[in-house]
């Protein structure tokens, strides 16, 4: 994988070298599948998997415009998080563009879901994201957490929070043909009410702040950094995808306006546009 500059307006664009017309843009309406992990698809059937980490660590970085250049159909997984995505966006730098940046003012609440899992848009400055999650197990149990994106708050707070699945699932989840390169170099992996990772975790509450990294990354889709405040309540990818639907259906919900000192810029750079 490569990640190359690209013109103002350009967005964040998935390219595959290996096949035909294998652009992909990352845009909400070109989600594809929504199990285990974000999958987009262009008008020919061409897929890109696993997009979520890259996106959630292009949003944190404060990247505008890049095109993503793969020889595959899966962005790697690396250790799990966004962190090593990161490491690497610090260690190119970034270069500021002639034209100020787009962002997209959330107006009014938009949700998604039920009483077992909902994920909401709400207006506020800046922007934040607070998540809950609910799991049996005595290792993961209730947990709470919010993070704004200012200050570098993403890579300190939530950047290298890593994915995470549970062993019960692993039989059936390689029968279906998915998670067939997980291990315990890149998910935190569960077992009843044991984390089977050596290391343990990096955070107490890495999977709370996981979900973040994941929603911020599925929301990254909606072509603009978003303005106002997510949350989700046991959300996962398919609702996160469904509340970008949601929202662009109400014309009433959202303005694109050019970024003012209210719109999050986590390294408080003018208000410019960006590329990798």
């Amino acid at each position: 994988m490569t990640i190359a500059p690209a013109p103002v307006g350009s967005g964040i664009v998935f390219v595959r070298s290996d096949v035909d017309d294998g652009t992909v843009p990352a845009l909400w309406h070109r989600v594809h599948d929504t199990r285990l992990c974000t999958v987009i698809a262009n008008e020919r059937g061409v897929t890109v998997a696993t997009i979520e980490h890259i996106m959630s660590a292009l949003r944190g970085c404060g990247i505008d415009n890049a095109r993503i250049e793969l020889d595959g159909p899966e962005v790697p997984i690396m250790d799990g998080s966004a962190a090593p995505f990161v490491f690497l966006l610090e260690c190119a730098g970034a270069v500021e563009q002639s034209a100020l940046r787009r962002s997209i003012r959330v107006l009014k609440a938009v949700t998604v879901g039920d009483d077992t899992a909902s994920a909401g848009l709400s207006p506020g400055p800046g922007f934040a994201c607070s998540f809950e999650i609910d799991f049996p197990s005595r290792a993961i149990a209730h947990q709470e957490g919010r993070v704004r994106l200012v200050n570098g708050a993403f890579k300190r707070e939530v950047a290298r929070a890593r994915t995470f699945g549970f062993l019960s699932d692993v039989q059936t989840l390689r029968a279906n043909g998915l998670a067939l390169g997980g291990s315990l170099d890149n998910a935190i992996v569960v077992d009843g009410d044991r984390i089977l990772n050596r290391e343990g975790l990096r955070y107490a509450d890495e999977f709370v702040r996981h979900k973040i990294l994941d929603s911020i990354g599925d929301l990254y889709l909606a072509g603009a950094p978003l303005i106002g405040h997510f949350h989700g309540h046991r959300s996962g990818h398919r609702l996160n995808n469904d509340l970008l639907h949601a929202l662009f259906a109400d014309a009433g919900a959202w303005r694109m306006e050019a970024s003012s000192d209210d719109a999050d810029d986590e390294w408080a750079a003018p208000p410019l546009a960006r590329t990798a």
